[in-house]
């Protein structure tokens, strides 16, 4: 499988959640938490990661990417530094290894717990 693209997710800030996130839940699956991304959203369910990504010059060419949370293996957090702006989630799945940059607005520990609470609660 492809990561490449998985590894340029760069989380901005949080936000409502998006009104076309609920078109792709299943019966029973929750959205709880939305982060805004370079042209469009990440959202934390209480089963997956779901991310849009537009793509093109007018963005009407979407590509949806679905991560569950049973496939995560490993995570690690990185906060930011002084000189470092970004933080950083790293996610070692049966997918592969992904990258997840977060900007200042992005608080890692509610991510990092968002993650902890998905993959080691039983839902």
């Amino acid at each position: 499988m492809e990561t490449e693209n998985i590894l340029s997710w760069t989380l901005q800030e949080e936000i409502p959640t998006p009104s076309d996130i609920q078109a792709l839940l299943i019966n029973g699956e929750r959205a709880i938490a939305s982060f805004r991304t370079f042209r469009d959203s990440a959202t934390f369910t209480d089963g997956r990661l779901i991310v849009r990504d537009a793509q093109g010059m007018t963005g009407r060419k979407v590509e949806m990417y679905s991560l569950p949370y049973s496939s995560i293996n490993m995570w690690s957090s990185e906060n930011a530094g002084t000189l470092d702006f970004n933080s950083e989630i790293e996610l070692w799945t049966r997918a592969g290894h992904v990258k997840i940059k977060l900007t200042r607005k992005a608080d890692v520990r509610r991510i990092d717990s968002l993650i902890a609470w998905a993959v080691l609660s039983s839902h």
